[in-house]
C-alpha cells in the first residue's frame, strides 16, 4: 500500500517522549518511511503499551458523523429488522426483506442526518432483543433509507426485546479479540466463544482476592455474581469491579495526555499501534486527528480490556517491532466491496497480518477514513 498516509494533530501525552519522531536507537532498516508518517515513543502501564502514529498530512472529516454523535443527537435510529415500517420517511414502496421480523445477524439503521455516517467495525449498540456488534468499517450516506447493517451477536442469553430502539448510552467499542472474530472470521459462533473467553477472564479479575488476617479482601461495586448473572459483553464492560480494573489503566494515560498537551500541539497524529503484553496485536487508524479524537475514549478502553483479558506472559514490545508492524503492506491477498460513489473497502491478507481499509468516495472526500490492521 504505497500511498498509505496518516493525518492529523496529536492527541496523547507520551511523557518520555515531546518532540522526537523515531527513536533515534532503531536500527537503519527502520528509518522513517518516504510516505511520513512515524511512531512516537510508546505510552505503557500495566501490560498495555501504545505507539502512536504520527504524520505531516491530514484531511477534513468535519463532514462525517459518528455512530455516536448520531445516536445521542436523535438523527441516526439503529432497530430491529422488522421494526422498519415507522421509520421509512420516504414515499416508496417498503422492500420486501424488511417485512420480516427480527434476525440475530441482520439490524436496520437509518441516517435522518444530513452528514454521512461512519460506522466501525465493532461499535457496541445496547437494546433491542440482543445486543450487536457491527461487523464491519462503512459509510452511510446523509438522509439515507432503511440500511441493512451486518453485525453479531453479543449478549446469546436474551432474545426479548429490553427496547425498540438502540443506543450506545454505554459507547463500547469491542477489544481487538471480538473485533478480529466479527471482522475476520464472520462467524457467530466465534463472536459468542470470544466473547465468553473476555467475560470469563473478566470474573476472574473481580473475584474476592485472597483472605488477608482473616478477612476476605474484595473489590468495591460489582463483582463475580454481578457479572455471572449477565451475557451481555456491554453490561460486563460496563460492571463496576471491571470498569475500576480499566480506569487503572486509561487513567494514567489520559492523565500524561492531558499534562502535556500543549507541548505536542505541533506533532501531526493520527492512531496508535497497540501491543498487549509485550506482543504488537493491533493497529488503527484514521484520516484525522479530529476522527481519532472521537473514536479515543472508547478505542482506549478496548485496548485496556484487551490487556486485562490476555492470556500468557508479560514482556516488552520494541519500536522496531511496532515500526515493521506499522510499515508492512505487502499482501498475498485481497479482497473488498464498495458502494459507487460512496464507500470502497479493501481486505488485505499478508504475511502474519490482515488489514481493512475504508476509503470514502463521496464528492470532495477520496481519501482513507479508518484502517484497522491486526497480528495473526
Amino acid at each position: 500500500m504505497k500511498n498509505l498516509i496518516f493525518w492529523g494533530t496529536f492527541l496523547f501525552a507520551p511523557v518520555l517522549f515531546l518532540g522526537a519522531m523515531a527513536d533515534p536507537g532503531l536500527p537503519a532498516d527502520t528509518a522513517p518511511a518516504p510516505d511520513g508518517y512515524n511512531l512516537l515513543s510508546p505510552i505503557s502501564h500495566g501490560d498495555l503499551t501504545i505507539f502512536p502514529v504520527v504524520s505531516a498530512k491530514s484531511h477534513d472529516t468535519s463532514g462525517f458523523i459518528t455512530l455516536d454523535e448520531g445516536i445521542r443527537s436523535g438523527d441516526v435510529v439503529v432497530t430491529e429488522v422488522g421494526a422498519v415500517p415507522g421509520m421509512i420517511r420516504r414515499r416508496r414502496p417498503l422492500p420486501p426483506q424488511y417485512l420480516r421480523g427480527a434476525e440475530v445477524n441482520r439490524l436496520v439503521l437509518v441516517n435522518n442526518s444530513k452528514r454521512p455516517l461512519i460506522l466501525l467495525a465493532g461499535e457496541v449498540v445496547t437494546g433491542g432483543k440482543q445486543d450487536r456488534v457491527v461487523a464491519k468499517d462503512r459509510i452511510v450516506p446523509a438522509e439515507s433509507d432503511p440500511v441493512d447493517l451486518s453485525v453479531f451477536c453479543v449478549e446469546p442469553g436474551r432474545w426479548v426485546a429490553s427496547s425498540t430502539k438502540f443506543d450506545t448510552h454505554a459507547s463500547v467499542m469491542a477489544q481487538p479479540s471480538v473485533r478480529k472474530r466479527a471482522m475476520v472470521d464472520a462467524n457467530q459462533q466465534k463472536v459468542w466463544d470470544e466473547v465468553a473467553s473476555a467475560r470469563s477472564a473478566f470474573a476472574m479479575r473481580a473475584a474476592p482476592s485472597p483472605s488477608v488476617n482473616g478477612h476476605e479482601q474484595v473489590l468495591t461495586g460489582g463483582g463475580p455474581v454481578e457479572l455471572n448473572s449477565t451475557t451481555s459483553y456491554a453490561k460486563t464492560i460496563e460492571n463496576s469491579a471491571v470498569k475500576q480494573q480499566m480506569d487503572s489503566i486509561t487513567g494514567p494515560m489520559q492523565k500524561s495526555y492531558e499534562s502535556v498537551i500543549q507541548q505536542l500541539r505541533n506533532q501531526n497524529a493520527v492512531g496508535v499501534v497497540v501491543a498487549v503484553k509485550g506482543r504488537i496485536v493491533w493497529a488503527d487508524i484514521f484520516a484525522s486527528n479530529a476522527l481519532l479524537g472521537k473514536y479515543w475514549p472508547k478505542l482506549l478502553e478496548s485496548y485496556a480490556a484487551e490487556s486485562l483479558t490476555a492470556s500468557g506472559s508479560s514482556g516488552d514490545a520494541s519500536m522496531k517491532d511496532a515500526y515493521h508492524f506499522l510499515n508492512n503492506w505487502e499482501a498475498r491477498h485481497e479482497s473488498g466491496d464498495s458502494e459507487p460513489g460512496l464507500y470502497r473497502q479493501r481486505e488485505l491478507v499478508g504475511d502474519r497480518f490482515r488489514a481493512f481499509e475504508l476509503t470514502s468516495l463521496l464528492a470532495g472526500t477520496n481519501f482513507d477514513v479508518h484502517l484497522s490492521k491486526m497480528a495473526e
